[in-house]
């Protein structure tokens, strides 16, 4: 077996207790954070996410059957489920999540085998950094993989069978993003997708900066019916628009100038949600641009002005993620910072100078810890790798001793 890291070896003596033998792949699918662009992408507008050097791991083997055994090392539990009758499960959550990917990728023709193995995350929960995509395409690699089919499909294929799974079998609406990136994401590179095309193209990230990513340990309970009324409010506002604009199909296709010009349709808090988007999508490509030059003050200028308009007319941050960002702000380190995600909790994500996150790390503990009496968890990041398998023998596939599928026991 190929040398593995401390976290794979942890996952280890789980599958030889439960499974007999040794496994033979891995899955990695990172987490992400999304630089600029929220509440974007369902408008068919622009977003710059980045993968997380945190993720979802599979450590698995190929089974001759269709049952799929996988045990989640962080909750203890272990579920048991046939291919051949995917089912939502009302008692162990997670397992969904496989379960949805498998179904979605069936539902595109490919006839999955079963798998065997140890799940196991680093990206927290409920945090707005994706964890439930990364589960989801850590688990579609690995049933592919499985099926010797990784090649059949290609990657923005793949994102879109993980967010059918969480729209369709899971019931969570969630955009393109999240899976687009933990698919798609290279080290050293933002990613600008449209996401009416899904047209994408990596972009370098200044090798003189870092991210870091502060969460605030607050919930983000109010996101999901804020984020139902926000669609609707921007619905709302295009069907408005198209009574003189019969050309446009989303906000996507409104400028800030043609915005300002038939104000008088709106009403006032429409008018506001729209504005946000309108001049959001400008920021991405503003930024696109930035990155391109290294160019870490505008940069974090755009980021300052994303989280103003997050906060003024999306109305989607909390004190929580205000006092994030302030305490953030305070070291001259910091270019800029901006919540990332839904909203109302979850985490903020700083351009930091690259030698300066340490004290911009402290800056939190210190001022947000005592403005909002919660501890909260800060990770330091730069744009990582995005989702891979890795055969854990040398030359790739089963061991000589398992080659023709795994054990059926």
């Amino acid at each position: 077996m190929i040398p593995l890291d401390r976290r794979t070896r942890a996952m280890l003596p789980d599958f030889v207790r439960l499974f007999g033998g040794e496994p033979t792949y891995l899955a990695i699918a990172p987490g992400r954070v999304n630089l600029i662009g929220e509440h974007t992408d369902y408008n068919e507008g622009f977003v710059l996410p980045a993968a997380l050097d945190r993720d979802v791991r599979v450590l698995f083997r190929p089974r001759r059957d269709r049952r799929v055994r996988l045990y989640a090392l962080e909750f203890d539990n272990l579920v048991d489920f046939h291919l051949d009758r995917l089912e939502y499960d009302g008692q162990i959550f997670w397992s969904n999540y496989a379960r949805g990917v498998a179904w979605a990728l069936e539902q595109r023709g490919l006839r999955l085998r079963g798998v065997e193995g140890v799940v196991s995350g680093n990206v927290p929960r409920g945090s707005g950094l994706s964890s439930s995509a990364a589960l989801e395409v850590a688990c579609a690699k690995a049933f592919l993989t499985a099926a010797d089919a990784l090649l059949a499909v290609p990657g923005p294929e793949l994102a879109r069978a993980a967010q059918q799974a969480e729209n369709e079998f899971v019931g969570v609406r969630c955009g393109i993003m999240d899976p687009f990136i933990s698919v798609l994401g290279q080290a050293g590179h933002g990613l600008l997708i449209d996401c009416r095309s899904l047209d994408y193209r990596r972009v370098p990230f200044p090798s003189e900066a870092v991210l870091v990513i502060g969460n605030t340990k607050v919930s983000r309970s109010l996101a999901a019916s804020a984020y139902n009324e926000r669609r609707a409010q921007c619905e709302e506002g295009v069907r408005r628009l198209r009574s003189r604009l019969p050309h446009i199909r989303s906000l996507r296709d409104v400028s800030l100038q043609v915005l300002e010009a038939h104000r008088d349709l709106l009403p006032e808090v429409v008018y506001r949600r729209c504005r946000h988007v309108v001049t959001e999508n400008a920021r991405v490509l503003e930024t696109v641009r930035a990155m391109e030059r290294q160019d870490l003050e505008e940069m974090g200028r755009l980021m300052d002005a994303s989280h103003a308009s997050l906060r003024d007319d999306y109305q989607v941050s909390s004190q929580a993620l205000d006092a994030m960002v302030e305490a953030m702000r305070r070291e001259a380190g910091c270019h800029g910072a901006r919540l990332t995600g839904a909203g109302f909790g979850g985490c903020a994500v700083a351009l930091v100078q690259a030698g300066r996150e340490k004290e911009v790390q402290e800056s939190i503990y210190r001022h947000y810890s005592r403005r909002m009496r919660i501890w909260p968890e800060v990770y330091i990041t730069a744009p990582s790798q995005g989702a891979r398998v890795l055969p854990l023998w040398e030359g790739g596939g089963l061991p000589r001793s398992r080659r023709g599928g795994a054990r059926s026991g």
